[in-house]
């Protein structure tokens, strides 16, 4: 994928957060549905990423919802699967059924 051996656990999140790359999440929405990522995508997607950057853990809804300047209902729309199985898989953070 995008040029590279990428791997992917069961439920098609990245293995490792350092194989993300924008090209790689670009052919990844297109197997979701997502013809295009626009801005409200690529907003949500980088929050996500420097939020765990940062905090090694994904943030609440609330500071989602305040990071990006959209609602709660908006971020469920943008991505198909939601947000924890499709903004969250998109921004290459790790699967939450093997977070600790």
């Amino acid at each position: 994928m995008a040029g590279k051996e990428i791997l992917f656990d069961s439920e098609n999140f990245f293995w490792d957060f350092e194989d993300w790359s924008e090209e790689a999440v670009r052919e990844l929405a297109e197997e979701a549905g997502l013809e295009r990522l626009e801005e409200d995508h690529w907003k949500v997607i980088r929050f996500f990423r420097d939020y765990y950057s940062y905090n090694g853990r994904a943030p609440l809804n609330s500071k989602l919802k305040k990071g990006t300047g959209l609602s709660l209902l908006e971020l469920e729309g943008l991505f198909p699967g939601g947000l924890k199985y499709g903004a969250r898989r998109l921004a290459g953070l790790p699967n939450p059924k093997t977070c600790n």
